[in-house]
């Protein structure tokens, strides 16, 4: 429709210049003939004189653009002596639209970011998240085992190819003091799988892959300029992670946006060590790159194909396993979008809102500007001319507050990498050239949403304007005002309603008892790397030693270790069997558990109900449920004494606690 009307303007104009150039060639020819020229010499006469139809039409045009241009120029200069005779108004429109257009920007700039773009590396929608899924377990889908991996990059044939990480953390002593890195132990094809190659040096040979071989690392950016510099010379240099020394064989590219950005080394994992031939032991986060051209449900598939053949070969192991694989953008956003876009609406509403006070504000301007206007119209200027003014002066008012709001948006993305440091891919919100248009667009949203209807009320019945009683305006706007006055109201209860709603929630969570006393209660995180679960009494001694020197710091009451903090969901649930009584077979039970020390309640403050605190150093595997848990699954019986089957694992004694 809007393509029809600019279509029915152009031939409009074009016949506007198709009569002037007619009424000029008409009177040269008029002209003429009074000279005595006969009429038909005298009108090809004038046509030759005139110049080419286009030629002229082309210059009536030029002067048409020119005039449009000084139009313009005119109406923006207009909208500048406005923000300077009327300070007050202008500064009070514009940083209501800063506040509405700045709200809405920052939060565009998020959901661009974090759901709109594509991931960070070269055909990023190509990248595809894999997942061992046992099916008759209702455990939730695991890590993958490594030679369980190399299967599936050499049996498929829809990935270019797939890999994996496991992270952890490890002490780094080759600087001045110690530090904490976070180290990602990598399958082969890992840069092929991610399309990247280091920015320094280079990937690690099949030499430093295999078991046995040299020990070789690449480091991130960050970690490069961090610790040495920027120095090219840093390839070749040695850092030492725990016991052990690895060479720096390159340094990864800055746009290089690993999916866990705490992670700054990488070294690769032999797949013919011995460790890393046990079918049973999972550690791999998978991840593929499927080949051009292949959809997801061909790779899954085709996956599918690969494991049930390894089911075949290797029932013990394999035969109840099959393979979930997901994009993996929609993995890792999938978790915040709703919340995103709920919070876009709200901030959309705002920016309503803003338009809708603008709109009264304007309202009540053009009321003041009324016989301004009227002279100007019967001065000669059409009603168009008019309402383009007014626009004009409103889309000034609307950049500023564009541009104010982008610097608001700017301050809001530092915000959002700073206090949502958990939100995915929120290292990657930055205020880019999608976000400087979308704040324009927004001016110019706001300016038709604001200026219309001001515009075309201050131009109506002009003719009739200066005949009227200034007075008699001001009361037909009261209506009008009255109007807007209630949209605004409905608007911001609306949002209001909202907001007050989640505030709510969040007070009555934060009444909810914890079932501890967080008071006074410091927590620290204490590391360490797979290797030292190959040794779990050494491990456990260590475990001690660091509990000892906490519990001699002064001022320590007492100390304990925990494998998650209380009140923190952890990613480490199982399935559970009853062992004594009888269990629906349709019904899988499932529960999320962690691993205590000695006197754990006692510091955290967890009152008993039954039995007592697990003995430290036990023979029997001893094991507490919380309350949830025994009303659920022992509602007619004592926990006390119950035997419980977590995994595949042996019985646990079961005692109850809250």
């Amino acid at each position: 429709m809007r393509w029809r009307k600019s279509s029915s303007a152009s031939h409009a104009l074009e016949q506007e210049f198709d009569r002037e150039l007619q009424f000029h060639i008409d009177e040269l020819t008029r002209e003429l003939q009074a000279q005595g020229i006969p009429p038909e010499e005298a009108h090809r006469r004038a046509r030759i004189e005139f110049g080419g139809k286009e030629q002229a039409a082309q210059q009536l045009r030029e002067v048409h653009s020119i005039a449009l241009f000084e139009a313009m120029r005119a109406n923006f200069k207009s909208g500048l002596r406005l923000i300077r005779k009327s300070p007050a108004f202008s500064i009070a429109v514009i940083i209501t639209l800063a506040l509405g257009i700045g709200a809405n920007s920052a939060v565009f700039s998020a959901i661009n970011a974090v759901l709109l773009r594509p991931l960070p590396f070269p055909r990023g929608d190509e990248l595809m998240l894999l997942r061992e899924l046992n099916s008759k377990s209702a455990d939730p889908p695991t890590f993958v085992a490594p030679i369980r991996l190399e299967d599936w990059s050499r049996l498929n044939s829809t990935f270019q190819a797939i890999s994996g990480y496991y992270t952890q953390n490890d002490p780094e002593t080759s600087g001045v003091l110690p530090e904490k890195i976070t180290q990602a132990l990598v399958a082969p094809r890992f840069l092929q799988v991610w399309g990247v190659s280091p920015a320094l040096g280079r990937d690690f040979t099949p030499e430093e892959q295999k078991f046995g071989g040299p020990n070789a690392v690449l480091i991130s950016d960050s970690f490069w300029r961090r610790r040495f510099h920027s120095d090219r010379a840093a390839v070749g240099k040695t850092l030492h992670l725990g016991k052990t020394s690895f060479h720096i064989v390159g340094v990864m590219p800055a746009s290089f946006l690993f999916p866990d950005h705490d992670v700054e080394l990488w070294s690769p994992v032999p797949t013919d060590a011995p460790y890393a031939q046990d079918r049973q032991s999972t550690w791999y986060t998978a991840v593929g790159r499927l080949k051009p051209g292949v959809t997801l449900s061909q790779a899954q598939a085709d996956i599918a194909t690969v494991q049930a053949q390894l089911g075949k070969q290797f029932p013990k192991t394999d035969a109840d396993l099959s393979i979930s694989v997901q994009s993996l953008k929609e993995d890792t956003v999938s978790s915040v979008r709703r919340s995103l876009w709920m919070l876009f609406a709200s901030v959309t509403l705002l920016l309503l809102i803003a338009c809708t006070n603008i709109v009264a504000l304007l309202l009540a301007r053009v009321t003041d500007r009324e016989h301004e206007i009227t002279v100007r119209f019967s001065l000669g200027a059409s009603r168009r001319a008019l309402i383009a003014q007014l626009l004009s002066e409103t889309f000034v008012l609307a950049i500023a507050g564009a541009a104010l709001g982008l610097i608001l948006a700017t301050v809001a993305a530092k915000i959002f990498r700073l206090l949502a440091a958990d939100l995915p891919r929120v290292q990657e919100i930055v205020l880019d050239w999608r976000i400087v248009a979308y704040a324009l667009v927004c001016s110019l949203a706001a300016t038709f949403l604001c200026g219309l209807l001001p515009a075309f009320r201050a131009t109506r019945n002009l003719s009739e304007s200066l005949a009227k009683d200034r007075r008699t305006h001001v009361s037909e706007g009261h209506p009008l005002q009255w109007g807007l006055v209630g949209v605004q109201v409905a608007l911001a209860v609306t949002l209001l309603f909202g907001a007050g709603l989640l505030l709510r929630s969040f007070q009555q969570l934060s009444r909810v008892s914890p079932g501890f006393d967080p008071s006074h209660v410091l927590t620290l995180h204490i590391s360490g790397g797979w290797g030292e679960t190959v040794d779990l009494k050494g491990l456990a001694q260590r475990i001690d030693r660091d509990l000892e020197a906490l519990r001699a710091v002064p001022g320590v009451e007492a100390a304990a270790i925990s494998s998650s903090l209380p009140g923190v969901p952890g990613n480490n649930e199982t399935q559970v069997k009853l062992v004594e009584g009888s269990q629906d077979p349709n019904r899988k039970l499932t529960a999320a558990g962690r691993f205590v020390s000695t006197g754990y309640f006692s510091v955290m403050h967890i009152p008993v109900l039954a039995g007592s605190p697990c003995p430290p150093n036990g023979t029997t595997q001893a094991l507490l449920v919380n309350r949830s848990f025994a009303e659920s699954y022992l509602p007619q019986a004592f926990a006390l004494g119950h035997h419980l089957l977590l995994g595949e694992g042996s019985p646990r004694r079961g005692c109850r606690c809250s």
